[in-house]
């Protein structure tokens, strides 16, 4: 197979109902595309047939690609997949697919050229939010003040689950990741922009999906300690010297 222009990597946990239809429609977007795009699919700690339905996928469509790691954390499924995929982009994505798949495109060069990592924003300047209750709203902007406030000034979301990375970047950033749950993307965009990497933020449409898996009032709290660990991370060296944490 000739190497992948682009890998999309699925983390999955207990996904049997939406992995499906997530991977019909991610297909039907690579078969209509020019390049060879990967798809990595990578199962962590389910407990229903999640990673059975990915592999009766991967025997059908040799572009799909299944992971198993019998830990749980969305930050240590993405990193393994990042650090397995070849592509010379690689685009991290939830399982729900709120942003429409079509716009994965946007992402990619031509559209975009001159950047490090692009990151799907719903408060940029164009964005639309699609069916979000306003208190889900609140709870996120509330979040993401901390977050600017304690570590990444100038990014107006940083939670949203698309994510693109040119490959020797992602190869760069993931393998200096500590944190294996949800607040694993603004660690990598910490390091991004303490290595010098260029961010950028592309509006997109995104659809409120009522299944979401977070629980807001104790993910927040756990990512809000998340963002003091990263913190002194930062000042311990650990992301600009790896070693320090050996």
């Amino acid at each position: 197979m000739t190497a992948p222009f682009l890998s999309i990597i699925i983390p999955a946990h207990n996904e049997e109902e939406r992995l499906p239809d997530t991977l019909r429609q991610v297909l039907e977007f690579t078969e209509k595309q020019a390049f060879v795009t990967e798809v990595v699919v990578v199962e962590n700690g389910s407990t229903d047939q999640t990673f059975q339905i990915a592999q009766g996928f991967a025997s059908q469509h040799q572009q799909i690609y299944v992971l198993q790691n019998d830990q749980r954390g969305k930050g240590r499924a993405v990193r393994q997949g990042m650090l397995t995929a070849q592509g010379d982009y690689r685009f991290m994505c939830d399982v729900d697919f709120s942003m429409p798949v079509n716009e994965i495109s946007r992402f990619l060069p031509p559209n975009q050229t001159s950047y490090d990592i692009a990151i799907a924003s719903r408060e940029a300047p164009g964005a639309v939010r699609h069916g979000e209750p306003n208190y889900r709203h609140l709870v996120g902007r509330i979040y993401n003040g901390l977050i600017r406030s304690l570590a990444l000034p100038g990014l107006q979301d940083t939670q949203c689950g698309f994510k693109c990375f040119r490959g020797v970047v992602a190869e760069e950033l993931f393998r200096r990741q500590t944190l294996t749950g949800w607040s694993f993307d603004v660690e990598i965009l910490f390091i991004a922009r303490q290595l010098g990497y260029k961010i950028i933020e592309l509006p997109i449409h995104w659809y409120y999906n009522p299944h979401s898996k977070i629980n807001v009032a104790r993910d927040s709290f756990k990512m809000g300690l998340d963002l003091l660990t990263i913190r002194i991370n930062s000042l311990r060296g650990i992301y600009t010297h790896p070693n320090a944490r050996l």
